[in-house]
């Protein structure tokens, strides 16, 4: 197996792990610390925007190669087993039959709010330096 293989592979794991944690965030018995985390990883993932634009160089990608990733890693991890199994299977049905690609409008509130924060910090950071 080529490495654009292997990093298919991963990318396909990846998009299905954001969607079985939608469906373990509405599971009865997934601890309430990782119904957070999947609330706030589905919000962001399924944002059509991002919090680090992907037309800035480099860092633009960093949030899609390491930061969703490592977010999905920890709140995969904190789902019971037996939940994580039904959620995937879940996922994987869903993904078989829908054709249209989720979007979360939560998603862009949070970008929108913490853009919004980034500048009025750097605002007053400016205003307090040079005036």
């Amino acid at each position: 197996m080529s490495i654009s293989e292997k990093v298919g592979v991963w990318a396909r794991g990846i998009k299905r792990d954001g969607v079985t944690l939608w469906f373990a965030y509405r599971h009865a018995e997934t601890p309430w610390a990782a119904k957070l985390l999947c609330v706030f990883v589905v919000a962001y993932a399924l944002s059509p925007i991002d919090l680090i634009p992907d037309f800035i160089p480099v860092l633009g990608y960093l949030d899609d190669v390491i930061l969703l990733p490592c977010l999905i890693w920890i709140a995969v991890r904190m789902i019971p087993p037996d939940v994580l199994t039904e959620c995937r299977t879940r996922a994987a049905e869903w993904m078989a039959d829908e054709g249209r690609k989720p979007r979360s409008n939560w998603g862009i509130l949070f970008v929108a709010v913490a853009w919004v924060l980034i500048t009025w910090i750097l605002w007053k950071y400016v205003v307090s330096q040079y005036i």
